[in-house]
């Protein structure tokens, strides 16, 4: 065993995450700022919904270790550690309520440059009846809303140790005749060797910041009569309010240790600040066995109490990933628990050429 500074290095890899997590969950409360009494009035919350089976099956608590295009949702720094040239992320997961979330994700390496990707999120929430102030019960037509988020990112990495990553996200929502357009960025940085110790990694990402999100359409036009004039009926627009995006704060550790020369151990963990609602905290273990076989746990909890019950908990998930003729190929499963309702199940699919 190898000895740094009169500590061994897993012994000083596992001061410096104990004393780390410490000042991220320990003290977080001290400084945090969720704001849970603004739970349900921000928009473009569908910028929350989660991809990638690993990254759940883990808690969603990836933040420092993250890599490939899954680290386009998680920590787009993450694009720039990529395994493969070019890479093909397929992912869709069983929502609440019947509604599916599919997502896909394109990358490719442009030599020393960085890596570059385009990917797409859509929510199928299927038909919904039409109704109306005067039919509350329904007009026998349905309408499909559509949630759709597509981004550009763009990875670098600026040493072997420091990546950085950019997304800008599209957000198109359209619920029958109105509709919303709006743009979000997200940012992030990874360190790998944190301190000078392998395997300790250590992730901060902002995400959702962006101009508010406003709908328009002749969704919200209304006939009426203006009193005391002489004209008749006329259509009035209702003026939408504009809501503010769900931004969050999130800073991230890792730590892999090697048990032998077939199988790792990985701990994750994060503390997330939201502007719109508490404060979460999120762990996640996973066992590899010869980057072949994947097993994951994971758990979130959130400061949310009473009325603003946090619904989400326990999560697990596994993997495999082999190379045919040169191809990465890697398939992923993950499930998160739902309090009150069917928990949600997540398959993966990454094709590395």
């Amino acid at each position: 065993m190898s000895v740094t500074n009169g500590l061994p290095v897993r012994g000083r890899a596992l001061a410096l995450l104990v004393c780390a997590t410490l000042g991220l969950f320990g003290l977080a409360p001290d400084a945090r700022a969720g704001r849970g009494d603004k739970v349900g009035s921000s928009s473009g919350t569908q910028l929350l919904l989660p991809v990638g089976a690993r990254a759940i099956g883990l808690g969603g608590s990836t933040l420092a270790t993250v890599y490939g295009n899954e680290a386009i949702y998680w920590n787009p720094a993450g694009l720039a550690r990529s395994e493969r040239a070019s890479e093909i992320f397929v992912s869709h997961m069983a929502y609440l309520a019947d509604i599916g979330v599919d997502y896909l994700a394109l990358s490719t390496r442009l030599a020393d440059v960085g890596v570059i990707a385009l990917s797409v999120k859509s929510l199928s929430v299927g038909a919904i009846p039409v109704t109306t102030e005067d039919l509350p019960d329904g007009t026998g037509e349905t309408t499909t809303p559509t949630f759709m988020t597509i981004g550009g990112t763009f990875a670098r990495r600026m040493s072997d140790q420091i990546s950085v990553g950019f997304t800008a996200n599209l957000l198109l929502e359209r619920m029958g005749d109105v509709s919303a357009t709006g743009i979000a960025f997200n940012g992030g940085i990874q360190y790998l060797g944190l301190g000078g110790v392998d395997g300790l990694n250590f992730g901060v990402a902002v995400k959702n910041v962006g101009p508010q999100l406003k709908y328009d359409g002749d969704g919200l036009l209304r006939s009426g009569q203006l009193v005391d004039i002489s004209r008749p009926d006329a259509l009035y627009k209702i003026e939408a309010a504009s809501a503010d995006l769900p931004s969050t704060i999130e800073i991230g550790l890792g730590y892999t240790r090697h048990l032998n020369e077939l199988s790792d151990l990985t701990l994750t963990g994060l503390f997330q600040n939201n502007n719109y609602a508490e404060d979460e905290y999120r762990f996640g273990l996973e066992y590899a066995y010869r980057d072949l076989f994947f097993v994951r746990g994971g758990y979130a909890v959130s400061s949310a109490s009473g009325d603003q019950e946090y619904i989400f908990g326990s999560s697990a998930g596994a993997g495999i990933k082999t190379t045919l003729q040169g191809v990465l190929i890697s398939v992923d499963y993950g499930y998160r628990e739902v309090k009150y309702l069917r928990g949600n199940h997540v398959f993966t699919l990454v094709i590395g050429l």
